[in-house]
C-alpha cells in the first residue's frame, strides 16, 4: 500500500526540489529550441517561456526532475509556475494553458513513479506549482490611480481553476500555491482549489508559501508574517511557509515567527542567498547547508528545499543534513 504525503511528513522532514529556472538556464535554449517543431511559425517570440518547454523540450524537464529526485528530493514541483491564462497572455498562448499544466504534471508524475518503484520505502511526490501571476489584486499598478486594479478576484479564480484542474488531471499528489506576494491572489487560488475539490468530491493536500520581500518582514502587499498566516489559515493546509526573495539566513527570523504561531506543518525553500550584480546566485551548497542546519537545530521546519539559484547539489547537501533530524513538532494552541 502506498504511503501518503500526510503519513510521510510525520516520519521525516520532507525534501522539496530546488530551482527549475536555474537548471533550465544551463541549457542555453535558443528561440528555436523554445518553439520546437510545433511552434516554429508562431507569430510572437517565445524565448523565456519556461513552462512551454514541457511541450517543446520535455526531455530537459524530465532530466531536471530526475536530477532532484537523485539528489534526495521527496517532492518535485511541476514546471508550471506561470501556467495560467494571465501568465501566458504575455506570450499569446492562453489557449495552451490546460495542455501545459497537464503535460508538466504528467512528466513529473512519470519520473516520480520511476523513483518510487526503485525504492518504495522512499515514495516520491509531485507538487503542482501555482505561481502568483504577474498582476496584483490588492494594489494598483498605477501610482496616480490607487483605486485601479489590473485584475479582479474573479479573473484570478477562473484562471487558477483551469490550472488546478489540469494539474490534478495530470497526476499531482498535492498543490503548492507559492511565491505569494499578494495574499488576495493566493486566496483566489485557494478558492479555486476548494471549488474543484467540491465539484469532484475529492481532497488534495495544499501547501501555501508566501514571500517576504525585504528586511521589513512584510509581503509586497504589506502583510506581516502573522497577518499572512491569519489570511490563509481558514483552509486546512498541509503546510504553510516562505520561499524566494531571501536566502536562508535572512529568512530565518520570519520562519521562526511563523513556526511559533501555527499548528500547520512549516515549509521553506529559500534562494541561494541574494543575487549578485549580474543576477547570479553565489551561495554554495555548503553555505546553504550550514544555514539550513540552523533551521533544523531550532526545530523550525517539516519541508525544506530551495528556490532561485539552488541546484541538485544544494538539495543533496540539504537532504544529507536533514536526515539526522526529526520533523518539527507544532505548538498546541488552546
Amino acid at each position: 500500500m502506498s504511503i501518503t504525503i500526510q503519513e510521510a511528513i510525520k516520519k521525516n522532514i520532507l525534501i522539496l526540489d530546488g530551482a527549475m529556472g536555474t537548471m533550465l538556464q544551463r541549457y542555453n535554449f535558443s528561440e528555436e529550441d523554445f518553439r520546437g517543431e510545433r511552434f516554429k511559425d508562431f507569430p510572437h517570440p517565445l524565448k523565456g517561456n519556461n513552462d512551454l518547454l514541457s511541450i517543446t523540450q520535455p526531455q530537459a524537464i524530465r532530466d531536471v526532475h530526475a536530477a532532484y529526485y537523485e539528489a534526495g528530493a521527496d517532492i518535485v514541483e511541476t514546471n508550471t509556475f506561470s501556467g495560467t491564462t494571465i501568465g501566458m497572455a504575455d506570450y499569446f498562448l492562453e489557449e495552451l494553458v490546460y495542455e501545459l499544466n497537464y503535460e508538466s504534471a504528467k512528466i513529473a508524475r512519470e519520473v516520480a513513479d520511476e523513483y518510487t518503484a526503485k525504492n518504495p520505502e522512499k515514495p516520491r511526490f509531485v507538487a503542482g506549482s501555482i505561481g502568483p501571476t504577474n498582476r496584483t489584486a490588492s494594489m494598483s499598478p498605477d501610482v496616480n490611480d490607487p483605486g485601479y486594479r489590473a485584475v479582479t478576484f474573479d479573473d484570478l479564480r477562473i484562471a487558477y481553476k483551469e490550472q488546478v484542474e489540469a494539474l490534478m488531471d495530470g497526476g499531482c499528489d498535492l498543490l503548492l500555491v507559492e511565491t505569494i506576494f499578494d495574499t488576495l491572489n493566493a486566496k483566489a487560488a485557494l478558492f479555486a482549489i476548494e471549488e474543484v475539490k467540491d465539484e469532484r468530491n475529492i481532497d488534495i493536500p495544499i501547501m501555501v508559501s508566501g514571500t517576504i520581500t525585504d528586511a521589513s518582514g512584510r509581503t509586497l502587499s504589506g502583510q506581516t508574517v502573522e497577518a499572512f498566516l491569519i489570511s490563509v489559515s481558514h483552509i486546512p493546509l498541509l503546510s504553510v511557509g516562505f520561499n524566494c526573495a531571501l536566502g536562508a539566513d535572512l529568512l530565518k527570523p520570519y520562519l521562526k515567527t511563523l513556526a511559533q504561531h501555527t499548528s500547520f506543518n512549516v515549509s521553506a525553500h529559500p534562494n541561494a542567498g541574494l543575487p549578485n550584480a549580474f543576477g547570479q546566485y553565489d551561495e554554495t551548497p555548503e553555505q546553504t547547508q550550514a544555514f539550513i542546519k540552523e533551521y533544523l537545530d531550532d526545530n523550525l521546519i517539516n519541508i525544506i528545499g530551495g528556490c532561485c539559484g539552488t541546484t541538485p547539489d544544494h538539495i543533496r547537501l540539504i537532504a544529507e543534513v536533514a536526515k539526522d533530524y526529526k520533523p518539527r513538532v507544532a505548538p498546541v494552541f488552546a
